[in-house]
């Protein structure tokens, strides 16, 4: 087995780590900790623009194409620069709920927004009064706008104030 990063991984690995070396100081990270939404939205944009938003989504849907290591090089760069933005929110864990349990329709509607920067996501897991009990829900969801309205009391979320445009 080869457990060597290929040469477009490669790239993707230096391209990012001298992103996050360059825009991820200890007092820019301080500057985009303190911004409205607690991360940047300039960074954010910049995620999208090189593909990163896209990494695990398909090309007929609006993404990369890329696999599993491309989002773990995307986490490990993240993960040593303790990035603010909800990449793992949005992409990892929001995406990932999209890529395995949506439809076509869903996946088509949403991966482009999440790709392009205009869609963040929020994972919103445990509620309070169900302690371990997984199946013990009372999240109550209604298809009222075009949006729908889902009204819970979550004992944790990871989260991200959506973009505005």
């Amino acid at each position: 087995m080869d457990f060597d990063l290929t040469e477009e991984q490669r790239l993707l690995k230096e391209s990012l780590d001298r992103l996050i070396g360059d825009r991820y100081a200890f007092e820019q990270r301080k500057n985009y900790a303190q911004a409205p939404e607690g991360w940047s939205r300039e960074l954010w944009k910049q995620y999208a623009e090189l593909g990163l938003l896209g990494l695990p989504f398909a090309e007929e849907y609006g993404g990369s194409a890329g696999g599993p290591v491309e989002t773990m090089i995307a986490m490990e760069a993240f993960g040593r620069a303790l990035a603010l933005e909800p990449f793992l929110a949005t992409v990892v864990l929001g995406g990932g709920f999209l890529r395995h349990g949506g439809n076509a329709e869903q996946c088509t509607a949403l991966v482009s927004k999440i790709a392009d920067g205009s869609l963040t996501l929020a994972f919103a897991q445990t509620e309070r009064h169900s302690r371990y009990d997984l199946a013990d829900i009372s999240t109550t969801g209604r298809a009222t706008a075009p949006d729908g309205c889902l009204t819970a009391k979550k004992g944790w979320c990871c989260m991200a104030i959506p973009p505005t445009s």
